[in-house]
């Protein structure tokens, strides 16, 4: 690699560098994964992305392409070494163009800031990770990010009209383009989308953006435990009714929240499921009603949030559940490990069984929360860090409930990503002869396999 520090800088001036301080800052995202790049370069345009892709490609040095970190899966973690490529400094709004509804962004625009600035039009862009206020736009779409109200807008693949995308070699191409629909040959788009950066750079993305609903309402439905209330969301779900955001927050998590902010309004035992509905104003108090009468029969306690004011404290309170596990024991810490698994919706009640079994054989303490709406089940585990027979415990029980997802029919990830921290779960969970149609792609695209290697299994 002699040399490379050189070109490099020639690229991009000062923004490219070999410190060990800054290497190290770019060791790992946030899960448990790391490696050590020898390079991060921040780049600021296509042109110098293409001409560093050229290079690195000259030179065979992987690239590990980086938005906000904030991944789970080890997806922005260097462990084969080489050069990190930190899209943060590409975050330009390019053009908000409502008449097409659609936006134009560089990757890394974070999520909530476009929305605030689509907020004036009234229009939002709806996938809404929990990390929203971090979060980058070229992340959403490397990982097919989703979240809390995906389960009626659908992941960010279903908001991804075009590409820019520079391949491993340094060649520069669109995947799609501004038309709303197309029925032009392969879909380039939403093979990118996903990928986890093992395909290409993306440097520019053209975003179908949606209206903002007139009126959000909330139930808060309360239930004796973790099943019956998966139950009733099935049962919600059969009647014709689509929330916009449906959660599940079991007795423990309700407990910490309820540590964090005594005040906040939730139940103090049981496990709670948040419906949230949106749309005209008649139709949300219509359906709210029939939400509460269906949940009514199984649950302990139902009940409509009497203004937005509460509604915004529950969803604040919500997007810190992973935070928040230490008020149960500040000796132990949330590892990111077994977090993801999904599973077709009638099979919710019978995953939540297998986790509990799970949890509770090893004795592991566990909080379950997520988007239940679309069988999306987060599982916290939390161990003393320095106890080495607990962290043991922890990788059998993540094991475990990964096994647990595939043998029900469903995912050992529904919106973290692959990277590296599910790798070994992709031959059952996706086949071996679909494996090797995809590394097909990866070798077609990627011949040198310098772009984010180590990663997806491939």
């Amino acid at each position: 690699m002699s040399g490379i520090l050189e070109d490099l800088l020639e690229i991009v001036g000062s923004r490219a560098s070999s410190s060990i301080v800054e290497r190290r800052c770019y060791a790992a995202d946030a899960s448990q994964i790391e490696g050590l790049p020898d390079y991060v370069v921040r780049p600021k345009s296509t042109n110098e992305v293409s001409r560093i892709l050229r290079l690195c490609s000259r030179h065979q040095v992987p690239v590990t392409p980086r938005g906000a970190g904030t991944g789970l899966s080890g997806g922005a973690s260097p462990v084969k070494g080489g050069l990190v490529l930190d899209m943060s400094s590409m975050n330009r709004i390019i053009d908000i163009d409502i008449a097409n509804l659609q936006v134009i962004v560089e990757p890394g625009v974070v999520q909530e800031r476009l929305n605030l600035a689509l907020k004036p039009y009234g229009f939002f862009f709806p996938p809404d990770p929990g990390s929203s206020a971090v979060c980058t736009i070229g992340g959403m779409i490397s990982n097919n990010s989703s979240g809390m109200r995906c389960v009626k807008y659908g992941t960010t693949r279903s908001y991804v009209l075009d590409l820019e995308a520079v391949l491993a070699d340094g060649r520069v191409i669109h995947t799609g383009s501004k038309v709303l629909k197309s029925a032009a040959g392969y879909d380039l788009t939403r093979l990118f989308t996903g990928s986890e950066g093992t395909l290409g750079v993306i440097t520019r993305a053209g975003l179908k953006i949606v209206p903002l609903p007139r009126s959000r309402r909330l139930v808060l439905a309360c239930f004796e435990d973790a099943v019956i209330a998966g139950q009733a969301v099935l049962m919600v779900f059969s009647s014709g009714i689509t929330p916009s955001a449906c959660e599940i927050l079991d007795k423990t998590t309700c407990q910490v929240l309820k540590r964090c902010d005594p005040k906040l309004a939730i139940p103090d035992d049981g496990d709670l499921i948040l419906f949230e509905v949106d749309g005209p104003e008649n139709s949300t108090v219509k359906e709210c009603l029939h939400i509460a009468e269906i949940c009514s029969p199984l649950a302990l306690d139902v009940r409509v949030a009497k203004s937005q004011q509460e509604m915004d404290a529950i969803w604040a309170a919500r997007r810190l559940v992973g935070a928040a596990v230490a008020k149960i024991d500040p000796a132990k810490t949330r590892i990111y490990m077994g977090e993801d698994v999904g599973v077709p919706m009638s099979q919710i009640p019978a995953l939540i069984k297998r986790v509990q079994h799970i949890t509770a054989k090893l004795d592991i303490p566990a909080m379950k929360y997520g988007h239940i709406g679309d069988g999306n089940l987060h599982i916290a585990l939390f161990i003393d860090v320095m106890n080495e027979d607990q962290w043991e415990k922890l990788r059998i029980a993540a094991d475990r409930i990964h096994k647990a997802a595939l043998e029900l029919g469903g995912t050992v990830s529904t919106e973290h990503g692959i990277g590296l921290a599910r790798a070994q779960y992709m031959p059952e969970q996706v086949g071996q002869e679909a494996l090797q149609v995809m590394r097909s792609i990866k070798r077609a695209l990627d011949p040198n396999g310098i772009l984010n290697p180590g990663k997806l299994g491939l």
